[in-house]
Formats: structure tokens, C-alpha cells, sequence
């Protein structure tokens, strides 16, 4: 019953995106022009996520993360991780912006939430506001804290570095993760921004990111599973911390990828940078039974692409930016 692409790799992993709004304009994700969201019936129900969330469990998906858009925008999620809980989920997490995280905690957590990332692109409150065209940065920092006091600390932090933005800031997040025993990820900013300002010239590679972080405070590799995006480390010198590294851009791992993602319009994509979605939406309306969307989801997989190309001659990035694919 486990789900396979036709290179053998096991697919247990299932990013949800529940909604395509975000509350933020992030230079790296989403465009800063007017609104253009789908309709909203044109995303996808929660009863027919609850349905989707069901037949991907009996597929063999262990681990479903919530996502966007910003997930708490869109009311009722929390209801949609107790639905996944009872489902019996073995790992539930979401990745959030923060904003409103301080407030909706303690009803995540009580709604069976497991883990939940928290993007945090600047230290220095002045940029943040220019990475997230927001003035965000209390609520953000407010929200850090609430978990950090809660079951789910401690916080996965993402930071996307882009060269001449925030690449100064590596060994302040370093700190940041010692002095608040904090797992601190850093990501390379791949070519999914809503401007299309992308360049290999703004890529920040994870190996100097280790370099300088590792010259200061010696770092300990974490043993990981291989399908894990993150490469872990712990301070040598046994400050709690920890940092992650993620670098589909320079290391790509996608040899060993176990993930796919269900857009909030209810399409499949097999793949960050597939070229095409499958859509799903449609047969649910359609009428069809869980048997025809099984069927129809594994033959999905069964072509799921072999990697993303960024280093290709040939790549070219998806049409949908990272807000309307869903982290």
C-alpha cells in the first residue's frame, strides 16, 4: 500500500497547503503586487482536505505539514490538526510566519501539533521590514517565545540568506540559537520569488555558512535520517543550539526525496519545481470515490520527476511562486 516513484524512493511525507494568502510579502517568495489570490472556491474545502488528508494516510504518508500562504490566516486550522490527529498522523507540523503564533499556540499544541518551523529572515528589526514588507518583527520575536515555553520548543527557526540582504547576519543567528537553545536553519534562496529577481549571484552556499559558523563555535555533526532536507549539527563545546543546514541549490538531495505537496487549490505537485500540477480538485467534485483517487494519486507519484534541475542548462522555474505552491 506504500507509495513509490518509479526510482524506488518511498514517499511518506505530504506538505498541505491550506491557503494561498499570506499575511506577508517576503522579497524571496511573493511578489509586492496587488492581490491575486484564487477565489475562495477555488481552494480547497476542509472537509475536502479532511477526505485528501485520509486517503494520503491509507497511502502510507506519515508525516503531513501544514503550510501556505501563512497557515493561521485561514480559520479552522487548528480543527484540521485535530483531524489529523485523530487520523492517527504520526508527525503533524506546520511552518509559519509568526504573526499571529503568540496568540494561537497554546490551541495548536492542544490540537496535537508535534513541531512547527518559524521563518525569521532577520535579526535587525529595520530589515526585517524590508525582507517582509511588514512591521512584524515584536509579534514575530513574541511568537519565538511562546513556543519556546510550550512542547513544542524547541522552535525550528528558517532564515532564507540572500547575498547583500541578510548574509551578515549568520553568526548573529548562531548566537541567537546558543543563547536561546533554538534550532536555527539556514536555507539557500532558490528561484521561486513572485519578482523573479533570482540569481545564482545571491545564492549563499550552505558550505560557507558552516565555514564561518564552524570557525567561531566548532560544530558536531547530527546523524539524520537521508531523507531529511537538513544537515544538523550541535556546538562542540555543549551550548544547547542547534544548526541546520538545507542547500538544494549546492548539495541537492533530491536522490533521497520522500515528499511530495497538495496546493491549496487542490493540486499535486511531485516536486518544488515540477513543470506541471495534477490536479485533484476536480475529481473530487466530479464525484469520484477514494479508490478512483487513489488510484489516481499513485500513478501521480509512480512519474514523480528524478530531481529539480536547478543546475541544468535547461532549467527554467515553475510558473507558481512559493506562495502558491506551499512550503
Amino acid at each position: 500500500m506504500m507509495l513509490h516513484d518509479k526510482f524506488g524512493r518511498q514517499i511518506t511525507d505530504l506538505r498541505i497547503s491550506v491557503t494561498d494568502r499570506c499575511n506577508f510579502r517576503c522579497v524571496y517568495c511573493r511578489s509586492a503586487d496587488p492581490e491575486n489570490y484564487r477565489e475562495h472556491d477555488e481552494i480547497l474545502s476542509w472537509p475536502e482536505l479532511n477526505r485528501l488528508a485520509s486517503i494520503f494516510k491509507t497511502l502510507g504518508i506519515r508525516k503531513m505539514r501544514v503550510t501556505g500562504g501563512e497557515p493561521l490566516v485561514r480559520p479552522g486550522v487548528e480543527d484540521f490538526i485535530s483531524h489529523l490527529r485523530a487520523l492517527g498522523v504520526e508527525d503533524i507540523s506546520m511552518t509559519t510566519n509568526g504573526h499571529l503564533l503568540a496568540d494561537r499556540c497554546a490551541r495548536l499544541v492542544s490540537s496535537g501539533l508535534n513541531r512547527i518551523n518559524i521563518s525569521l529572515d532577520s535579526l535587525d528589526s529595520g530589515k526585517f521590514e524590508r525582507i517582509t514588507r511588514t512591521k512584524s518583527f515584536a509579534s514575530v520575536m513574541n511568537g519565538i517565545d511562546a513556543v519556546q515555553s510550550s512542547t513544542l520548543a524547541p522552535a525550528k527557526i528558517n532564515a532564507v540568506l540572500v547575498r547583500g540582504i541578510n548574509d551578515d547576519e549568520v553568526e548573529r543567528f548562531a548566537i541567537f540559537a546558543r543563547e536561546r537553545g533554538l534550532i536555527m536553519r539556514f536555507i539557500e534562496f532558490m528561484p521561486l520569488d513572485g519578482d523573479r529577481h533570482w540569481t545564482r549571484d545571491v545564492v549563499v552556499p550552505a558550505a560557507e555558512v558552516y565555514e564561518r559558523i564552524h570557525s567561531r563555535w566548532p560544530l558536531e555533526q547530527i546523524p539524520h535520517h537521508h531523507s531529511e532536507t537538513a544537515r544538523k549539527y550541535r556546538f562542540a563545546d555543549g551550548t544547547h543550539g542547534e544548526i541546520g543546514l538545507i542547500a538544494p541549490v549546492t548539495q541537492p538531495f533530491c536522490g533521497h526525496c520522500s515528499r511530495i505537496r497538495l496546493t491549496a487549490d487542490g493540486k499535486i505537485r511531485t516536486c518544488l519545481f515540477s513543470k506541471e500540477d495534477h490536479d485533484l480538485r476536480s475529481l473530487l467534485r466530479e464525484g469520484a470515490s477514494d479508490e478512483d483517487l487513489e488510484i489516481y494519486i499513485r500513478s501521480v507519484v509512480m512519474e514523480k520527476e528524478e530531481g529539480h534541475r536547478i543546475n541544468h542548462a535547461d532549467f527554467r522555474p515553475p510558473t507558481r511562486s512559493m506562495v502558491f505552491i506551499g512550503g
